[in-house]
């Protein structure tokens, strides 16, 4: 009965005019005019079971109203309205009189379903703090997060988001990575009952087709940022006849999202540049690291003297990074021929660590295994350089690190690692890929002549301080996710110029 009457009391107002407020799923400031009228009405009575996000309260204490999200339509807000627990229509309050009803807040911030594989909790690559500080950040501005990933080692909850896991198992190709369709109703609905705005997946995996799936299912946008250059993979571990196959999957993907993010301008030309996203559809995730875990403070003549292996005296060559195929790891065992004062120290694990083992059997090499905290801080702090041969990066934080701890880089002018070291002889240097002697011209620089170490460390620490995880996230979220929800809303209203019956048809049936 309350709901007919609800209903009916909204069906006699006149819908030409409109209102104009803050949407529950924009920025906050972001206002948006929905279809709902705009006279005054008496306050209504909503009952504690129904999620306050399911209405928007005015400041005069009128009407809850149901929020409408980027891309659907208002008559949709309106059924939500007409079909929730609510109480009739009382009086409405005088001047004066105390108030009697509870009005439900307005929701200032966003809601991200965001779907990662593989998890940035237990598997350790290079979004793994890109990720949780996304997660973070997002949480500390007022944004909601529900995390989709893949069960092992998935908490409970991260800085107070929510996080489901989802089942998995080995990739055939890679064991140790782990994928999930996270495709089944029990994700579903969780997703559904969160009531998204937009859903953010990382991409390649598997994981994205089932977030594009729900994605269409609940018909909001969905955001996919670009992780690994599996095409640069491929030739490692499989046939490099399935590159271009793998292009083409990835051009599926991009294609089908409303936004792609990249991780450095490098990766947005190669993504344009292959038809897997047009220029008015990719933006430039913003690169971040915590320059105050990763600090100069964190040197150790402890952990030089392991690194060194008894030798700390000697040049001090550092690389942190998974060991795997894809990394060009043999590289640097022509560098220490080269630099045969030098020594060299591996921080990280990975499927290529027993062959790399063998490999440097027979040189001044230590492998650590993995680190973390501030032993990994001191490992980074404690070398005099940092190297990486890696020419599949699509950023390369492991760089950022180093220059934040005050370790000069030199590394391979490939993939994102040229947006970091932008400065090539300042802040970093970079070589050529494959040549030898030119990276070998500059470390030797670097080892043997201290005032020109200090000066590059100096200026490549002052260079990320830049960089910032807040700072980072706040570009996401004005940058990238605002991008995403106001072409959704292009591309509706365009849908509903073209077939205005159709979308007026699927609005009700929504």
């Amino acid at each position: 009965m309350a709901r007919a009457m609800v209903a009916a009391q909204l069906s006699a107002l006149p819908i030409g005019t409109g209102v104009t407020g803050s949407c529950c799923a924009g920025s906050g400031s972001s206002a948006r005019t929905c279809l709902l009228p705009r006279p005054m009405m008496a306050p209504v009575r909503i009952k504690h079971s129904v999620p306050s996000h399911s209405f928007l309260g005015t400041s005069e204490g009128l009407l809850g109203v149901a929020p409408c999200a980027p891309g659907r339509a208002s008559s949709r807000g309106i059924a939500a309205v007409a079909s929730s627990e609510v109480a009739a229509p009382v009086a409405a309050q005088q001047p004066g009189e105390g108030a009697k009803e509870e009005v439900a807040p307005v929701r200032k911030g966003k809601r991200i379903a965001m779907f990662v594989e593989p998890s940035p909790f237990a598997y350790i690559c290079g979004y793994k703090n890109r990720f949780q500080n996304l997660i973070r950040f997002l949480q500390e501005q007022g944004d909601e997060v529900l995390v989709v990933t893949t069960h092992h080692g998935a908490p409970a909850e991260w800085y107070g988001a929510k996080v489901v896991p989802s089942w998995s198992f080995p990739c055939p190709f890679y064991p140790i990575l782990p994928l999930s369709l996270a495709a089944s109703p029990r994700i579903f609905n969780y997703v559904k009952n969160f009531q998204p705005d937009l859903i953010h997946v990382s991409t390649p995996g598997i994981m994205c087709f089932g977030a594009l799936l729900f994605a269409k299912l609940l018909s909001i946008p969905i955001v996919m940022s670009y992780h690994t250059h599996v095409p640069k993979y491929i030739p490692q571990y499989t046939f490099s006849f399935l590159v271009e196959p793998m292009w083409a999957v990835i051009r599926f993907l991009h294609n089908a999202a409303t936004l792609t993010l990249a991780t450095s301008e490098e990766m947005r030309k190669e993504m344009v540049s292959f038809g897997a996203a047009t220029v008015t559809r990719i933006k430039v995730w913003r690169k971040g690291v915590d320059a105050e875990l990763f600090h100069p403070r964190f040197t150790s003549a402890l952990w030089r003297n392991k690194l060194s292996d008894g030798q700390p005296d000697r040049p001090l060559i550092v690389h942190v990074g998974r060991l795997g195929a894809e990394k060009n790891l043999p590289f640097l065992k022509e560098i220490l021929r080269r630099i045969p004062e030098a020594r060299l120290a591996f921080v990280g694990d990975g499927p290529a660590r027993p062959e790399l083992e063998q490999l440097f059997q027979d040189t001044p090499t230590v492998f650590t295994g993995m680190l973390s905290g501030e032993d990994l801080s001191a490992a980074y702090a404690s070398a005099d350089a940092f190297f990486t041969p890696s020419e599949s990066e699509t950023l390369g934080f492991v760089v950022l690190e180093a220059m934040a701890s005050g370790t000069p880089v030199v590394a391979a002018r490939a993939g994102g690692i040229p947006d970091i070291v932008d400065k090539d002889g300042e802040t970093g240097f970079l070589y050529t890929p494959g040549d030898v002697d030119d990276a070998v011209a500059k470390l030797r620089r670097l080892l043997f002549d201290r005032d020109f170490n200090a000066k590059m460390a100096a200026a490549g620490r002052a260079d990320v301080e830049n960089y910032d995880w807040r700072a980072s996230t706040r570009q996401v979220s004005e940058d990238g996710y605002n991008t995403a929800l106001r072409l959704w809303q292009q591309s509706r209203q365009a849908t509903s110029d073209w077939w205005p019956w159709w979308t007026k048809k699927a609005e009700w049936q929504a």
